[in-house]
């Protein structure tokens, strides 16, 4: 026997053990419970999936949603939330300045006298940040130039979020530039 496998007999010995077990009723109602939970699991599952197939079919009858798509590391599910929580007016913002601003990715400066204070903003959509977040992070895997803008901050010394705090910054004036 492996050391792996008498492990595994020794914590079956332990786990199967008398005192590791509660009163025949007790075990019952636990296993009752855990199956209701289970069911309840099952349902919030299906409500899911189904969620998710009605925002796909609505989402590419969109006419914003082929160009939202072509953008890297935007699936259909983050391409609709993003959508969801810019809105469909495209004249809602300005400028790629005004997205950014709303989600959170540009930068706060405050200069006085000599100090000079580069900042994170606080006052945000907090659902359209996460769902930039998210975009960062899964389009450094979908584009090379996206990747190398990444590599080039960590090699500049960001730390990882300041890197993809950076490249999200990026990425709203894109697409605020392509949807216009």
């Amino acid at each position: 026997m492996s050391g792996i496998e008498e492990e595994a007999d020794r914590l079956r010995g332990v786990l199967r053990a008398e005192y590791a077990h509660q009163p025949a009723a007790v075990e019952d109602a636990f296993g009752k419970q855990l199956l209701a939970l289970l069911k309840q699991f099952e349902a919030a599952c299906q409500a899911s999936e189904d969620l998710a197939e009605a925002v796909d079919v609505s989402f590419r009858n969109h006419p914003d949603a082929e160009i939202l798509l072509s953008f890297p590391g935007l699936g259909v599910q983050l391409a609709a939330r993003v959508l969801a929580e810019t809105g469909d007016d495209r004249n809602r913002f300005s400028d790629a300045r005004g997205l950014k601003a709303y989600a959170g990715s540009a930068p706060i400066t405050r200069a006085s006298g000599k100090k000079h204070y580069v900042g994170r903003r606080m006052a945000k959509n907090n659902r359209l940040h996460h769902a930039g977040y998210l975009w960062a992070f899964s389009s450094l895997r979908s584009s090379p130039g996206v990747q190398a803008h990444y590599r080039h901050r960590r090699d500049v010394g960001d730390w990882h979020a300041q890197a993809q705090r950076h490249l999200f910054n990026r990425l709203p004036m894109a697409a605020a530039d392509r949807g216009s």
